[in-house]
Order: C-alpha cells, then structure tokens, then sequence
C-alpha cells in the first residue's frame, strides 16, 4: 500500500486523537468519586434494612409498654379503690378487713413488680429510640455525601465529555485527509490491536509495541520509498516515519 509521507502523519494525528478519546472514556469509567459513590449506595442500601428492623423493634416495645402502663394502672386503681373503701370504715366484719387488708397488700407487692418490667420496657425503649435516632442520623450524613459525590461525577463527566468532543471534531476535520484504503486498513488493526494501528518509528523503535528494530529490518525500512505505507513486523501495526526515526 502507498500513501503520501504528509498523510501518513496525518494519520499519526489521528491516532492521537482516537488514542485521546480512549483515555479519556477509561477515565470516565475509573474515576475516583465512582468508588464512593458505589460505596455510598451499598451503605444506604444496608442502613435500609436495619432501619426498617429499628423502627419495627422501637414499635414493638412502644406497645409492650403501653400494656406494662396499663397493667400498672389497673393494679393501682384496684388498690386505691380498696384502700378508700378499707378507709371509709364502712367494713366492720373483721374477716373482711383482714382479707381487704391483705389484698391491698397482694396488690402492692404485684404494683412493684410490674412497675420493675415498667422500668425495663422502658430502658429498652430508649436504648431502641437512640439506635434508631442514630441509624437515621447516618442515613442523612450518607445521603448528603452521595448527592455531593453524584454532583462532583455528573461535573467531571460534562468536561471529560466536552474533552472528547473536542478531539472527535479533531479526528473528523483529518481523517478526510487520507486515502481510503489506509483508513481501512488503520481501523481494522485498531480493532484487533488494543485501539492503537498507526505508530511512529522512534528511533529504530515501533511506538506501538514497543520494541527495538533489528538493524536488518532497520536497513530495509530506510531503503522503502517515502509513500510506502510500512508495517512493524513484530506488531503489525502501521509503522510511520517522522524526523525522528533514526533512519
């Protein structure tokens, strides 16, 4: 294949380009703030579900207490109204008075215990209202800080999309500038080749792969004519010469 020595160069401007544009999307895909977001997400998704666990337990004990502070309340109305009638002196029968007596004292025995599970339910209470108030605490905190981060992506992105529209009319604007069938021929190894099909000859060595030329292969590169489009035998990549070849 020929092609004039100037598009080969344009064709090394090209591969700038598309080799910027690549860069650029692993950029997009790798940036640091996506990691924290992920992780915000993952967090907001387990505060979820031990929220909803907190508000059930918070629930729960709130109406084991109300039925502690009911039990407690009915005992108590019971053994006030015994006492009253015990104070009224209207039991004269001994017997009576001493069974009132007795399940006056029944009923404060059974006031204290229930007032002992009172005061548990209602440690638990608080314990379960200041997890919960602190689950929620967090949740706010996390979702404050994703909608930061979201915000921080979303900025990075649009310019990292405006970079690459940039260099896109770049590559628009050259790639008229060349044959055809060596744009063909650059796209195909560019597909097959890690995004890279044209690379300059540097001082005996191919850009794209990397390697150094031998000088038997360096002796037949130098005696091909200026329009032959060359290739690195080792990657097969277009292989463009430039001032700084080593030729």
């Amino acid at each position: 294949m020929h092609a004039d020595s100037a598009a080969q160069q344009v064709l090394l401007q090209v591969q700038a380009q598309d080799t910027h544009m690549d860069q650029l999307t692993h950029r997009a895909r790798t940036l640091p703030v996506l990691e924290s977001i992920a992780a915000a997400e993952a967090r907001l998704a387990d505060l979820a579900s031990l929220l909803v666990a907190a508000r059930t337990e918070v629930s729960d004990i709130t109406r084991e207490q109300a039925r502690a502070d009911t039990d407690v309340e009915q005992v108590r109305t019971r053994a006030d109204r015994d006492r009253q009638r015990l104070d009224s002196g209207q039991i004269n029968n001994p017997k009576e008075l001493q069974a009132l007596t007795q399940e006056i004292e029944s009923l404060q025995r059974r006031q204290s215990e229930l007032e002992d599970v009172e005061l548990e339910v209602m440690e638990r209470l608080e314990a379960a209202q200041r997890h919960l108030a602190e689950l929620e605490a967090e949740e706010a905190a996390v979702q404050a800080t994703l909608a930061s981060d979201r915000a921080d992506r979303d900025a990075q992105l649009a310019a990292l999309g405006q970079e690459s529209a940039a260099a896109r009319a770049e590559r628009e604007a050259l790639v008229p500038q060349l044959p055809e069938d060596l744009v063909a021929l650059y796209e195909k190894l560019r597909g097959t080749l890690g995004g890279v099909g044209a690379a300059e000859l540097h001082q005996g060595r191919c850009e794209g792969c990397r390697l150094q030329i031998n000088a038997t292969e360096l002796e037949r590169l130098r005696a091909a004519e200026a329009d032959e489009v060359l290739r690195c035998e080792e990657c097969r990549r277009i292989l463009v010469r430039t001032s700084r070849s080593g030729l």
